[in-house]
Parts: C-alpha cells; sequence; structure tokens
C-alpha cells in the first residue's frame, strides 16, 4: 500500500499566511480499479493566487490547490502508461490516483536536457498567462514601450522577454537590487528597485521619458494609478494579479483611476490564464521551441523538501523568489 502525505488549509489565512494555517495530514491509498492511475509528484508549483483564492474555493480540512508534476508509478489506464509524466491540478500532496480526468501528457519528445518544472512555469500556466496575456490584451507593436511590474517572477520574467522578441522597449520593477541586476541579465532595457526610489513617478520617468504604450500588471493598487498617469494615448493594460492587496483584511478605498482611462482612450482588461485554454497547445509549443533554441531563458526558484511547501508559499508571498518558484519533492 502506498501512504500519501498531503498539506491541508487547517485554517483561513487572517492578513498574512501563517505555517499554522497548514495542517500536514497521511492517508493510506486504496488499490487502483480500472481506468485509473497512481501518480508520485516530482515537482510542485508555488503560486501567489492561492492567497486570493483560498477562500474562494477551498474549505477549511480541504488538500491545498496547486499544480505539479507527477509521475505514473501504476496504471490500469492503457492513456497513461507506467513512466509517463502528467502535469494536473491534483495539490499538495505526494501521492494521488486519478481516473485520467484532468491530466494533461507531458510531450514525449520533452528534450532531455529541460527540467519537468518548466511545465509548471515558462512552458505552463505563467507562461501562457505571459504569452496570452502579452500578444492578445497588450498587443505591442515594434518600437513601442512595455511596464512591467513584478518582473522577476515567473510570468514578468516571461512577458519581458516576449516583449523583447517582439521589438519592444521593455522596463521591469522588483523589490531587491539583486533582482533588478537579475533583470538586465534577462535582456530588460531599463529597470529598479521600487522600494528604494524615492518616487515611483519620477522613477518611471527616468526610465522611459516617451511614457508606456502597454502595461502588464501584477500589483494593482497605488502602484498602478501611478503607471496610468504616464501611459500614452491607446495605451493597452493587461491585469493579471493584485498581490498589493492579497493580504489586505480592509478592502484599500480607492485609488480612483477613471481620468487617465478616460482621456487617454486606455484599454484596460483584466484575464485569467484558463481563458486561453482552447489555445493552450498552441501556446505550449511556442514557448517551448523558444525555450530549447535558447531565446527564452527559465529561471526558477527551487526548494527541495515536500515538508516546506508552506515556508515556499509565504516566501513567495514575501517576494523572496527570482522567477518561479516550484518546491522538488
Amino acid at each position: 500500500m502506498v501512504r500519501a502525505r498531503t498539506w491541508t488549509l487547517k485554517k483561513h489565512f487572517e492578513g498574512f499566511p501563517k505555517h499554522s494555517d497548514f495542517e500536514l495530514k497521511e492517508v493510506e491509498l486504496p488499490p487502483l480499479k480500472d481506468g485509473e492511475v497512481l501518480l508520485e509528484a516530482v515537482f510542485f508549483s508555488i503560486d501567489p493566487y492561492l492567497r486570493p483564492y483560498s477562500k474562494l474555493q477551498m474549505k477549511e480540512g480541504d488538500k491545498v490547490i496547486g499544480s505539479q508534476v507527477s509521475k505514473v508509478l501504476e496504471s490500469k489506464n492503457s492513456a497513461f502508461p507506467v513512466g509517463a509524466f502528467v502535469v494536473s491540478h491534483a495539490g499538495w500532496t505526494t501521492h494521488y490516483i486519478s481516473n485520467g480526468q484532468g491530466l494533461s501528457l507531458m510531450p514525449p519528445n520533452w528534450p532531455s536536457h529541460l527540467s519537468r518544472s518548466l511545465a509548471l512555469g515558462t512552458v505552463g500556466m505563467p507562461g501562457i498567462t505571459a504569452y496570452f496575456g502579452l500578444s492578445e490584451i497588450c498587443q505591442p507593436k515594434p518600437g513601442e514601450v512595455i511596464i512591467v511590474n513584478a518582473a522577476a517572477g515567473a510570468v514578468g520574467t516571461v512577458v519581458g522577454q516576449l516583449g523583447k522578441l517582439k521589438g519592444c522597449k521593455v522596463v521591469g520593477c522588483a523589490g531587491t537590487d539583486e533582482k533588478v541586476a537579475f533583470l538586465k541579465d534577462l535582456g530588460f532595457d531599463e529597470a529598479f528597485n521600487y522600494k528604494k526610489v524615492g518616487s515611483l513617478a519620477e522613477a518611471l520617468k527616468k526610465a522611459s521619458p516617451e511614457g508606456y504604450d502597454c502595461y502588464f500588471d501584477h500589483v494593482g493598487g497605488e502602484f498602478s494609478s501611478i503607471v496610468m498617469e504616464q501611459m500614452n494615448k491607446f495605451g493597452r493594460i493587461a491585469v493579471c494579479g493584485a498581490i498589493s492587496l492579497y493580504n489586505d483584511t480592509v478592502p484599500q478605498k480607492g485609488p480612483y483611476v477613471q481620468l487617465p482611462v478616460l482621456f487617454k482612450e486606455l484599454r484596460m482588461e483584466g484575464f485569467l490564464s484558463p481563458r486561453w485554454e482552447p489555445r493552450k497547445e498552441e501556446g505550449l509549443a511556442a514557448l517551448l521551441k523558444l525555450v530549447a533554441e535558447g531565446k527564452l531563458k527559465c529561471p526558477e526558484h527551487v526548494t527541495k523538501g515536500f515538508e516546506n511547501m508552506p515556508a515556499a508559499f509565504i516566501g513567495v508571498l514575501r517576494g523572496e523568489n527570482t522567477g518561479k518558484a516550484v518546491v522538488k519533492a
């Protein structure tokens, strides 16, 4: 018999998550039935969206949600042979049984020199978010200027690199000097530490005196209001996160951005990655090709050990990761 270890939500987060909000449980899995597969986790995705989604999608005592790359250990389902690797939304558990629904086989031609963890990052949901959010919502043209906040994260690193491949000037901001240096190494034209600037407005103006045509927003709040003041006429804004608001216990009032949106005729659109599910294979194929050709770098922040899942998640909310945060089982 196989025993599975599973992290559950012991208590809904109040303000910033704590380790005591999680509980580790262990259960014995039953024998497989026809059509089922037994999987063992290899890599886990650590995503900040768990913070706002937890109360919407989870009850206390539920398994913590999240994606993972798993290996098929035993199979009674011909579609998933033993030894195959799959991506699923199985959550924070070391082993699980599936009837095959919700499992996505990784490509059999996955390049041997690439870690399979990339299927949770650059060649996974964060990559899809960056790829379609930039191309379909921002629609940048060569020579335009793109601003990306939380630029050293899983999505921001891909947005910046794709923007450069499209012939744009790319400006990124992050929360440490080390991340700023990292962004410049990735090819960002300009980058700055928003925690150290005396005035965000002045830092944005210095980085791009000509203003901004596209804004890929992960932060929201007051930060976004300041950026909108420097958007160019007919600018496009893709909103895929609001991490500055996730841990608030009291909703913020304002800021109000109606005037810049109105007088600059900006287009602002929020989106979630599942919107692109019908075109997911198209996006993943394009991203994998760019990665395999060395045109797209895939920075990762790897934590070892399933027991460290809560610490890794809390670290992401504190901005400790550079690139995609994953846990290696």
